[in-house]
């Protein structure tokens, strides 16, 4: 018996033309950020981490707020540095700072102090007779929260 012939391509067979796009969007991006960096004093142009044009804004990355005040000196330079390089015409600039999430770093010999049960009680008994409801749902979360953290404490501390 002759077997059938499928019909299923592989995805990677069909020519994708989204990617191709946004390969060309990040290499145009590129190419916009070093023209950025190019007219930059150098000092200054390792702070302009990142750039996006988007319709007719182009929107700077840089690390804080003081090195995004100082690159809007440089606006008009780097509006007629970039217009070569871009397929439509930028007349806006945006300067944005990049935020970084922190780790959270624990001082040694810090510990938080939890209120005894007694207390904890106390905090839950008295959110129930609150008439306002915004304060009555935190006085509970609250006395939640706090009961959670008594029952992790060791009983040696």
């Amino acid at each position: 018996m002759a077997k059938k012939p499928t019909s299923f391509k592989a995805a990677l067979s069909f020519p994708n033309r989204t990617i191709a796009h946004f390969y060309s969007q990040i290499e145009q991006q590129k190419l916009v950020l070093q023209r950025i960096h190019d007219i930059l004093p150098p000092t200054m142009a390792k702070h302009a981490q990142h750039c996006i044009i988007s319709g007719k804004k182009l929107l700077v990355y840089t690390d804080t707020a003081a090195w995004a005040s100082q690159l809007r000196f440089y606006n008009s330079a780097i509006l007629a540095a970039i217009a070569p390089v871009t397929r439509e015409s930028v007349s806006i600039m945006l300067i944005k700072v990049r935020v970084e999430i922190l780790p959270v770093i624990s001082l040694p010999g810090r510990k938080p102090i939890i209120p005894s049960a007694e207390k904890i009680k106390s905090i839950h008994d008295q959110s129930l007779t609150v008439s306002d409801e915004q304060l009555k749902l935190a006085l509970l979360r609250l006395s939640t929260t706090l009961e959670k953290l008594s029952k992790r404490q060791l009983p040696a501390e």
